[in-house]
């Protein structure tokens, strides 16, 4: 079968894999559509994300859907949950199996063999991370799943928004996403920011009331106080941003990831406002909710700029990579 393969930065592959035999309790998904995330690209264009490295050639791909060949759900489109959490460790027992110390996760270097993602035409995964799509949700649309997983768990982490006014820093695929599960649940206004107006416009598409430029402080709508922010861009100056303009006993959620080593911010703010600054990684049951809202929204269909064939994922992935031509660019594994 065909599969992608990073081997080193700067050095993606189309390359021909051997086909995987399910083993006990896994199921056989032939795989359709694969979304290329922003951990693919940093695995790709500099050999890691965060602090995993990669120390061996990879498969990336943890958005993927397609067709269960085997088990009870053969021949029913299918979504792929990407999390094997352990089930033993105190995270798990705590209820909090996204930051499980002994996870296994699609296409990530976390740990050494990494784990090979699903960015390849058949892929072997445990039965209970299948999902049969809702009715009505269109496996593309479902392509989104994942990420929007992401967003519904920073959101969550956020405490409650409704009625609230949120800012977002970052309007790459994430940051959009942030906005939808903000509005689906009940956020009154959302303010975006960032550097690319193309990506303020899916801001837009997704549902931000209010979208300004981060490198103009006269950008119209700039506000001087928000009662809650999301920092999506993972860079430190939108976290410096987050930090100064969220209200006296506000929350903070960083939910992109950061630069490896050391960031700076304003600490004294964390202090002096009592803020409150919470991480949110990955995410657990929202995926079920995901698959909902996908399939009740069609307008989510309009944050996918691209779908291109496997034989040219060098192409989409310097597509996702420009943040000026695409919002959210899948991979077709079809044929």
């Amino acid at each position: 079968m065909l599969g992608c393969v990073i081997h080193g930065q700067d050095d993606l592959r189309v390359t021909e894999l051997p086909a995987p035999e399910p083993g006990p309790g896994q199921v056989l998904v032939a795989v359709r559509y694969g979304g290329v995330c922003g951990s693919d690209l940093h695995y790709w264009r500099h050999g890691g994300v965060g602090d995993f490295r990669l120390r061996e050639p990879m498969v990336p791909g943890h958005e993927v859907v397609g067709t269960a060949v085997t088990g009870p759900l053969a021949g029913r489109p299918v979504a792929v949950h990407p999390a094997t959490p352990c089930g033993r460790c105190p995270e798990c027992a705590d209820g909090r199996r996204n930051v499980c110390r002994d996870t296994r996760y699609l296409g990530s270097a976390a740990r050494f063999p990494h784990v090979q993602g699903g960015f390849a035409a058949r892929l072997a995964v445990p039965a209970e991370q299948v999902r049969p799509l809702p009715p009505g949700l269109p496996l593309h649309r479902a392509a989104l799943a994942e990420p929007l997983s992401v967003a519904l768990h920073a959101v969550r982490r956020a405490g409650a928004v409704a009625g609230r006014h949120v800012l977002v820093t970052g309007a790459g695929p994430i940051g959009c996403l942030v906005v939808a599960a903000l509005r689906s649940s009940g956020a009154a206004r959302v303010t975006v920011t960032d550097l690319i107006p193309e990506a303020l416009r899916y801001a837009t598409t997704a549902g931000a009331d209010t979208v300004v430029r981060a490198d103009d402080p006269a950008s119209p709508g700039r506000p001087t106080e928000v009662d809650t922010a999301i920092e999506a861009s993972g860079v430190a100056a939108g976290l410096d941003t987050c930090l100064r303009l969220v209200r006296r006993g506000g929350a903070v959620v960083q939910l992109g990831m950061l630069p490896p080593g050391h960031s700076p911010f304003p600490g004294n703010l964390v202090v002096s406002r009592e803020i409150e600054l919470r991480g949110a990684f990955r995410f657990d049951r929202e995926f079920d909710e995901a698959l909902t809202l996908l399939a009740r929204e069609p307008k989510f269909d309009e944050l996918i700029s691209a779908v291109l064939p496997l034989p040219e994922a060098e192409r989409a992935f310097a597509l996702a990579a420009d943040r000026s031509r695409s919002c959210k660019v899948l991979l077709d594994f079809a044929g």
